[in-house]
C-alpha cells in the first residue's frame, strides 16, 4: 500500500535563500520573524531564518511565500503533539 501524503500535491521552491515558495500548505499554524510552522499535505514543515515574513498567502490555493534571510527547511515527525515538534525541532537546532 502507498502512502497518500507521497501523492499529495506539495512543492517548496527556494530561490537565493531569500524567497520560500510552498505549495500543499492546509494552515500556517505558527510565525514569527525567526521560526514559521506550517502544516502542509506532507506533513509539518519547520522554516528557521531571520526577518522572516509572509510575502503572500492564499491558504485557498494553498500557498505561502516567505521571504527573508532563510537557514533551515525541514519536516517534522509524525506522531507528536505540534507544539513538541516545533520545541524538539528548534530545540536540537540550537544545542
Amino acid at each position: 500500500m502507498v502512502d497518500d501524503q507521497y501523492h499529495a500535491q506539495h512543492e517548496i521552491v527556494m530561490v537565493n535563500r531569500h524567497t520560500l515558495d510552498v505549495s500543499g500548505v492546509i494552515h500556517v499554524e505558527s510565525f514569527d520573524s525567526e521560526e514559521f510552522l506550517l502544516n502542509t499535505e506532507c506533513g509539518y514543515l519547520a522554516i528557521r531564518g531571520r526577518d522572516l515574513h509572509i510575502k503572500t498567502l492564499n491558504l485557498e490555493q494553498g500557498k505561502v511565500a516567505i521571504e527573508g534571510s532563510l537557514f533551515d527547511v525541514g519536516y517534522l515527525d509524525e506522531g507528536t503533539h505540534t507544539v513538541e515538534k516545533a520545541k524538539g525541532f528548534f530545540s536540537r537546532l540550537f544545542r
